[in-house]
């Protein structure tokens, strides 16, 4: 009777566990499709564009009637049906054009394509303002990917993220109980994006970064000669 009683005991611990398992991977589930429903949202405009070019042999341009922004040998190139393109974000005409470019072209090295196809993508990634300003584009003005990114540039330069300067690493301090590990990262995430491989200014921003304590007391008494020893 006892060996039946732990039996028992034993057979609903493990039925409780699969049931928290289950409710778990429903959770996970859940998550994860509402994830697939925004990428598929993100991609869903070019992936109609490339499955129309199974009927008519070329991608299908968003430009009003009678406009041909693109020169002629442009729209004529098909996109082949089975190209494809990777996951590449929306532009509306806010963003920073030369971040949008970057992100571009990285994502065209993995797919590939001639520069006519690559012109074909880029147009596709335009909603909103700057689809406007595409729209807007006089006829066969658009020769190549390198005149077309140019105009690109040009026309939303207005947008592009301010550039970093030196004096920008000294601007940054350590918060108010906040802990030296976050104030580290946040100084290093800077210096990241300024390029920068001077250690001895690295040093000395973060040192006259810091708030005064116990740390800052042992760095006067003793110094830092690399960064990485922090």
């Amino acid at each position: 009777m006892e060996a039946q009683a732990e039996q028992e005991l034993l057979k609903n611990h493990l039925m409780a566990e699969i049931e928290a398992s289950r409710e778990g991977m429903e959770g996970h589930a859940q998550a994860n499709s509402e994830l697939c429903k925004t990428n598929e949202e993100l991609r869903k405009s070019l992936h109609q564009r490339v499955q129309r070019s199974n009927r008519e042999g070329s991608l299908s341009l968003p430009v009003r009637n009678n406009a041909k922004p693109f020169l002629k040998e442009i729209v004529d190139e098909p996109v082949s049906a089975h190209y494809i393109t990777q996951k590449i974000a929306f532009v509306t005409g806010i963003e920073d054009p030369e971040n949008h470019l970057t992100s571009f072209n990285a994502q065209m090295i993995i797919s590939g394509g001639t520069d006519a196809i690559q012109c074909k993508i880029f147009m596709g990634t335009f909603i909103g303002t700057s689809l406007q300003w595409f729209n807007g584009i006089h006829d066969g003005q658009i020769t190549s990917f390198s005149r077309f990114s140019t105009m690109f540039k040009e026309q939303f330069s207005s947008n592009k993220v301010k550039r970093l300067r030196i004096y920008n690493l000294f601007s940054v301090r350590q918060r108010e109980g906040e802990p030296l590990k976050d104030y580290l990262n946040r100084l290093s995430a800077l210096t990241v994006r300024l390029q920068m491989h001077d250690e001895d200014m690295m040093i000395v921003a973060f040192k006259q970064g810091i708030a005064a304590g116990p740390f800052n007391n042992s760095l006067i008494r003793n110094p830092m000669e690399t960064f990485s020893e922090i």
